[in-house]
């Protein structure tokens, strides 16, 4: 028979623990780069854009369209470091098992 007291003890400590990461995913920082980085972007665990730099060499008027693709591939990489930072996170926190329902991030 299944110890009901325990399994519940158990969630509630993992609760705890993804809320922990979560907290600690949210503060750290990640930085994407395009164009050779020309481009950089900062990206903060909940996808808040902290910081964007771009070379001044960039700017240019006439090549508006050049410079919006630079932002979005930095975002989009960066974007891409907070996402593998989140899933190693709840990987270390759940075990690796895939628990249905839950979503992050946040």
């Amino acid at each position: 028979m299944m110890n009901i007291q325990g399994i519940m003890k158990q969630a509630q400590m993992m609760q705890k623990k993804m809320e922990e990461a979560q907290e600690k995913a949210a503060q750290e920082e990640v930085n994407g780069t395009s164009g050779g980085g020309m481009v950089n972007v900062t990206l903060n665990g909940k996808f808040e854009m902290k910081k964007i730099e771009l070379d001044k060499s960039l700017i240019n008027p006439d090549e508006v369209d050049i410079l919006e693709d630079l932002i979005m591939a930095a975002y989009n990489d960066a974007k891409s470091k907070v996402d593998d930072n989140l899933n190693k996170t709840i990987s270390s926190v759940t075990g690796g098992l895939n628990i249905p329902g839950l979503k992050l991030p946040f």
